[in-house]
Parts: structure tokens; C-alpha cells; sequence
């Protein structure tokens, strides 16, 4: 029998995006074709807190960073707390994500990783991350929603996705969504037309909260687990 973690290895292996062009200076980042290591980390993840047949909520954010899930293959979890609140090796540069350290300290309010990830699986409406070149050179983070042309190009990736990672084992009476903006509106979008979900309940993104609601970051946590309280 496949567990929910065998699912999730396979999907991870699977993923690869062969759609339109994308526009210029804008590339792909899949991390378990350019990180050597991403594969066998996420995978030792997932066989730890995954390894039953359980059904999960599904969480979903914008897409992978570079210094969280674009080094681990794992969602919100950057080196450090991969290390320190999952006790998983890491070796490689270390690094720190705001947005892992913010989805850490909620799931040690909730309970602990081991008691959330039976409840519930975080993954992004386009599991693959994107970077762009900016003007001095340096690589940064870019969202599926920060150009028409990008968004348009991936949008059939994104369905896809989206179905297969509900056949992994997830509910689709509530999903929650990690952004109250762009991606809370484009998810809502493509849910009025496909049903994937009877409901969809938004939160405000990890990185926002650091960015700009640090000193209310206890508040938001105490809205996350209302939230999440609210389903089986």
C-alpha cells in the first residue's frame, strides 16, 4: 500500500514544467533537479511525518523560495529549522527564511510538527519556484502573479497541479491559503471555475507577517490555529 509519503515522493520526482515559454529574464526553479540533495532531504521528511494513509487539509502557498523549499524541497522549511524543529540533517549552507521561522513557531503552538503534519500538508498553487535578474545582477524570488505574461503561461500548470496534489490524500471541503492578496484571488479564480475546494480560507502570508506585522506575529498565530481548528 502507498502511504500519503510515498505519494509525495513520487509527485516531487514527477515535477517538471513543459508549458509555454516563459517570459524573458524570468527562469524555473525546480530544486529537485538543481539541488543535488532536495530529493533525499524532503524524502526522509516526508517518510517521517507522512508515513500512514491518513487524509491531510491542504495548505497552499505562492510558490517556492529560494532559501526555504528551493534548498530542502520542503515547503515553509528553510536549513535551520529543518535541523532544529525536525530533527533532520542538513548538510549544505544553512540558511534563514522569515517566512519558516513565522510557520514554525505556529506549528509549535498547534502542538508540535509531528501532531500538524497529520493534520495537515503545505504545499503552493505552483509547486515550482521562479527567479528573475535584477538590475545589479543579483538573483531574486519572483511570484506566478508578478507578470500577466508569467501568470497566463503557467496557469495550466498550476491546474494541473493543483488536482494532482489533491490525489495525494487531501480533503477538499476546506483549503487554506497562505496570502490574502494575489494569491487568495487567484486561487478563488480558478476555484469558481474548476470546484476543487467547498471552501477556501486565506491567511495572511508568513513573509508579510515578518515584513510588516512582526510586532503582531502572536496574533496571527492565534488566527492561524482558529482557523485551523475549525476542520476535522
Amino acid at each position: 500500500m502507498m502511504t500519503f509519503a510515498d505519494r509525495v515522493i513520487d509527485f516531487n520526482k514527477q515535477l517538471e514544467y513543459n508549458g509555454p515559454a516563459l517570459p524573458a529574464n524570468i527562469r524555473i526553479m525546480n530544486p529537485f533537479k538543481e539541488e543535488e540533495n532536495a530529493l533525499g532531504i524532503s524524502s526522509t521528511f516526508y517518510k517521517k511525518y507522512y508515513n500512514d494513509d491518513n487524509k491531510r487539509h491542504l495548505i497552499m502557498g505562492i510558490n517556492p523560495g529560494r532559501f526555504g523549499s528551493g534548498l530542502t524541497g520542503v515547503p515553509f522549511t528553510d536549513p535551520k529549522r529543518l535541523k532544529s524543529e525536525c530533527g533532520i540533517d542538513y548538510e549544505g549552507k544553512i540558511t534563514h527564511e522569515p517566512s519558516s521561522v513565522y510557520v514554525y513557531e505556529m506549528i509549535n503552538a498547534y502542538g508540535g510538527a509531528g501532531a500538524f503534519y497529520n493534520k495537515f500538508y503545505i504545499s503552493s498553487l505552483c509547486p515550482l519556484g521562479f527567479t528573475t535578474i535584477d538590475n545589479k545582477g543579483k538573483e531574486k524570488n519572483y511570484n506566478y502573479y508578478d507578470s500577466k505574461e508569467l501568470c497566463a503561461a503557467v496557469t495550466p500548470f498550476i491546474i494541473d497541479n493543483i488536482k494532482k496534489q489533491i490525489a495525494l490524500g487531501c480533503y477538499n471541503d476546506t483549503c487554506f491559503c497562505f496570502g490574502t492578496g494575489q494569491n487568495e484571488k487567484f486561487l478563488n479564480k480558478l476555484n469558481n471555475e474548476y470546484g476543487f475546494f467547498n471552501k477556501i480560507i486565506a491567511l495572511e502570508h508568513p513573509r508579510f507577517i515578518m515584513q510588516y506585522k512582526a510586532k503582531a506575529k502572536q496574533f496571527y498565530i492565534d488566527k492561524y490555529l482558529e482557523a485551523f481548528s475549525g476542520v476535522r
